[in-house]
């Protein structure tokens, strides 16, 4: 079940969601932390995220079975005034155990939806290259803009491209 996670929930969740954030860590997935990814500040950063999900700047979904979250996606508002048309997709994360079942395809189609009823018109996201993370995108009709080399570090600190990727929603 997919729902959406409201600011006050986040507390209760962070432990879950760190254990979720470590585990794409330690399977090497490049989403902004290295490993080994300490389990506080791993809980500290879904903590931190709090406040811009009350905000009203990010909306955060989790995907749960049986109580244990598998799956999570962002969706980041831009607040700028020429921007408020457009949202950034971030940290979709499904757990290793949970993946090649649709999860990562359910949380994008889930985050598309509600950026189109919220009025988002563009939605735009990065990834590192050759991952499969891309091959999803790919698949679920994201349009790639470019490459860029050297953009960010991978899980070990090896610095690997990004490509870009933009699509209306649905």
């Amino acid at each position: 079940m997919i729902t959406r996670l409201p600011a006050t929930g986040i507390p209760a969740a962070a432990r879950d969601l760190a254990a979720l954030l470590r585990d794409a860590v330690e399977g090497g997935s490049s989403i902004g932390f290295l490993a080994p990814l300490d389990p506080a500040e791993a809980t500290a950063w879904w903590e931190g995220l709090a406040p811009e999900v009350a905000d009203g700047g990010t909306a955060v979904w989790v995907a749960r079975s049986g109580g244990r979250i598998l799956g999570t996606v962002q969706l980041r508002f831009c607040g700028m005034p020429n921007g408020r048309h457009r949202a950034e997709m971030a940290k979709l994360i499904v757990h290793r155990d949970a993946r090649g079942r649709g999860l990562g395809r359910r949380l994008l189609a889930t985050a598309e939806r509600e950026a189109a009823a919220s009025g988002v018109r563009l939605l735009v996201l990065d990834t590192q290259t050759g991952s499969p993370a891309e091959h999803l995108y790919r698949s679920a009709g994201w349009t790639e803009a470019g490459t860029i080399p050297d953009y960010a570090a991978d899980t070990e600190g090896v610095l690997r491209p990004t490509t870009l990727f933009h699509k209306k929603p649905l």
